[in-house]
């Protein structure tokens, strides 16, 4: 098998993104940690995950910052794993991807999970890039600027 390239010192952010929480298995704890679960063995039962599966991105979670381990019980007995700042701002990516694969990938037998307000009980909007005046932004619409490298300083 070949191993895939790693993209840690890659300078497009949405690969270095992607090396930390790109994978089927670490977005898939990162929504059930925002589900509210904390424990090794509800995330095994919850996910269906091999243990040394998950493990590894349990560990790799928490050395990239996305999850903390909170030891828990007497004297430490127990740990529990919680969302850091870093993992809780990645809501709107997660409900993005919900919002795109129940629009492109819907299951056939289950309708839309129905993400309510809290506070309101109202359903959400669609997850949308705005402009700066909060006006509906497409991939057409924008483009990158090119930015002056880090490195070069002004004389």
């Amino acid at each position: 098998t070949m191993a895939r390239k790693r993209f840690d010192d890659s300078n497009c952010s949405v690969a270095r993104a992607l090396n930390e929480v790109g994978d089927w298995w670490s977005l898939l704890v990162v929504l059930h940690a925002m589900y509210g679960t904390r424990r090794f063995v509800d995330f095994q039962q919850e996910l269906g995950i091999a243990r040394n599966i998950l493990c590894d991105r349990l560990s790799r979670l928490v050395d990239n910052q996305v999850l903390k381990k909170v030891e828990v019980g007497e004297h430490g007995s127990r740990c529990e794993y919680r969302l850091t700042e870093k993992g809780r701002d990645l809501f709107p990516i997660v409900v993005a991807l919900r919002q795109w694969g129940d629009k492109w990938n819907p299951s056939p037998e289950q309708a839309p999970l129905d993400l309510r307000d809290r506070e309101t009980g109202k359903p959400i909007r669609q997850i949308e890039v705005q402009n700066i005046d909060g006006q509906p932004l497409s991939v057409r619409d924008v483009f990158v600027k090119e930015s002056v490298p880090k490195t070069k300083k002004a004389v």
